[in-house]
């Protein structure tokens, strides 16, 4: 399958004068292993991969009290390869596990940066965020991998002219109309039931879009090693089970009528200052992304953040509708309900943080809030979501007449326009993955 993240390691490639070891961060089962091995055996010679979880012995090689240099040269012994070509690629997969690895990056993009290496793993951005050993800061190239996108999930059902035909219609504010504009929104409801996990794409297609036969098991152990993975990189038991409670309040938050995310909501005894380091891990493990609150919308969003107001969204929509519970006919008939506006707004959040968009919302002193801002090209560009084609919106009128955007953006069921009385363009749900800054 096609995955964007492809072209940034291509970019990685070519960069021959800030030559670095890079880095791949990413949930779990987003295909992270997956791409980097296609990536090495389809640009490279040969390729040697090492799993720190497979080899303990190359951990301990790292925890020597010896110089870096001799670390390197028997490392090459004990693999076998010829690293030092430039033809050649060194992969450590699971490299989380080896602090001592993680910091001997530095000494390796210094001394020997004729090296071609990416690492990755499992709960690595958890490993970072806690290292005992020195980061190697700018010596290392950092990628973000998420789960599939739409116009990935398109690409993957061979759709290739329909993102050219979405992309078009697209910039010219051009209505696609019956029966494509259906066809995608079929598709969209499909892609809320699989989400963006590479496994369960493939299920879908393996069955032919036959959701009667879709396995929903996928997701389902994906969901239970997230909560294995709650028990790893953590300082006690305690806090495994703060993570835990933390993640499993999040569908009810989001449908919370303040919409914004409370830690009465996790338990009676949960404070900020008690969960607060819960909340990190699970940001670190990419299991869910913050959305800020700006209360007031200037350039740049990150200044005028309301650190006491945020929401959380789940990383994937596909785990947020297994975590409910929904039946394959429900989610892919529509009839999801009290969870059709938090599911549609957790799918329009997963399409933005793909696209590179730190996530923000605005809410005024009053009742009136607008889903998303962006900070794009245009200036800060105010997104409503709507999970229907009921498009009416009082806050994004009162935002309109507040601060004047250039223009706003409306994601929802109906199809493509621009209002040049509102000043507000429509896209349809399906064509989200096409904002871009």
């Amino acid at each position: 399958m096609k995955r964007k993240i492809y072209d940034d390691l291509l970019q990685w490639k070519k960069d021959k004068v800030n030559k670095k070891p890079l880095m791949i961060l990413g949930v779990r089962q987003c295909g992270k292993t997956y791409i980097v091995e296609e990536f090495c055996k389809n640009e490279y010679n040969n390729y040697c991969k090492i799993n720190l979880l497979q080899r303990p012995d190359i951990v301990e090689l790292f925890d020597k009290q010896i110089n870096s240099e001799e670390k390197l040269n028997l490392l090459k012994t004990m693999i076998n390869c010829d690293i030092e070509d430039e033809n050649n690629i060194l992969f450590i997969d699971e490299i989380q596990e080896s602090e001592e690895m993680i910091s001997q990056l530095k000494f390796l993009c210094e001394s020997h940066n004729n090296i071609n290496i990416i690492c990755a793993g499992s709960l690595l951005g958890v490993a970072l965020k806690r290292l005992k050993k020195s980061f190697p800061v700018g010596k290392v190239w950092m990628l973000n991998m998420y789960p599939m996108d739409f116009e990935e999930f398109l690409l993957a059902n061979n759709r290739q002219a329909a993102v050219e035909l979405l992309k078009e219609y697209y910039e010219k504010n051009k209505p696609l109309g019956s029966p494509l504009h259906e066809e995608m929104l079929r598709l969209y409801r499909i892609y809320l039931l699989t989400g963006g996990m590479p496994e369960a794409v493939q299920n879908i297609i393996d069955v032919k879009q036959d959701y009667s036969r879709y396995n929903t098991d996928i997701l389902k152990n994906i969901l239970n090693s997230y909560y294995k993975d709650m028990k790893k990189h953590v300082i006690n038991d305690a806090e495994a089970l703060k993570i835990e409670r933390i993640y499993n309040s999040l569908p009810s938050q989001l449908t919370n009528a303040s919409k914004k995310f409370q830690f009465s909501m996790v338990g009676a005894d949960a404070k900020k200052d008690r969960f607060e380091t819960a909340i990190d891990w699970l940001i670190a493990s990419h299991m869910i992304i913050k959305c800020d609150c700006v209360n007031l919308p200037e350039i740049p969003l990150a200044g005028f953040v309301d650190n006491e107001t945020y929401k959380f969204y789940l990383s994937d929509v596909g785990i947020l509708c297994s975590i409910l519970g929904l039946s394959v006919r429900d989610i892919v008939t529509d009839n999801i309900s009290l969870y059709k506006g938090i599911i549609t707004e957790n799918f329009v959040a997963n399409q933005l943080i793909c696209n590179g968009f730190r996530l923000f919302y605005w809410k005024s002193d009053a009742t009136a809030e607008v889903d998303f801002l962006l900070y794009t090209s245009d200036g800060i560009i105010p997104l409503e979501v709507k999970s229907s084609d009921n498009t009416q919106s009082k806050s994004l009128k009162v935002y309109m007449n507040k601060y004047n955007p250039k223009y706003a953006i409306r994601v929802s069921t109906k199809d493509f326009g621009f209002d040049p009385n509102t000043k507000i363009k429509s896209v349809p749900l399906y064509a989200a993955f096409l904002i871009k800054e």
